[in-house]
């Protein structure tokens, strides 16, 4: 199994039967990945691994927190996407973390952000919209 199908995969043994969150993250790679074919900048390795594990920390924050809010998110994602990704030996070591910040603050873009995280971003906001 390549790359993008190993954390496919490990994102959707974690969410279980939760078919909305698979579904949502499955869109934002959708998206994601015409965006970076389409814009011809940035990490391949890191706008796949960061759309499919952005929402990852989801479950985790409604449990601790009682609620799905995106601060809540990028607390939480953040060690689980790390435990994903180093559980993937083929997944470059050197990438995890630029990953682990574009999660980290994925609901909050900062003044001057990469081209991988704004990549994620557009596509996230794009299925937000639809989603309504």
């Amino acid at each position: 199994m390549n790359l993008k199908g190993q954390i496919i995969q490990a994102m959707r043994e974690y969410f279980g039967n939760d078919q909305k969150r698979i579904n949502h993250a499955l869109k934002v790679l959708k998206y994601s990945e015409e965006l970076f074919m389409e814009r011809k900048s940035g990490d391949e390795d890191v706008v796949v691994a960061a759309a499919i594990l952005h929402d990852i920390g989801i479950h985790e924050a409604e449990k601790k927190y009682n609620s799905n809010a995106g601060k809540y998110q990028e607390i939480e994602g953040p060690p689980i996407a790390k435990e994903i990704l180093e559980n993937i030996r083929e997944f470059p070591k050197e990438k995890i973390s630029e990953v682990l910040d574009i999660i980290a603050h994925h609901h909050h873009p900062r003044k001057d952000e990469t081209e991988n995280f704004k990549i994620l971003y557009d596509a996230d906001c794009r299925v937000n919209r639809e989603e309504g």
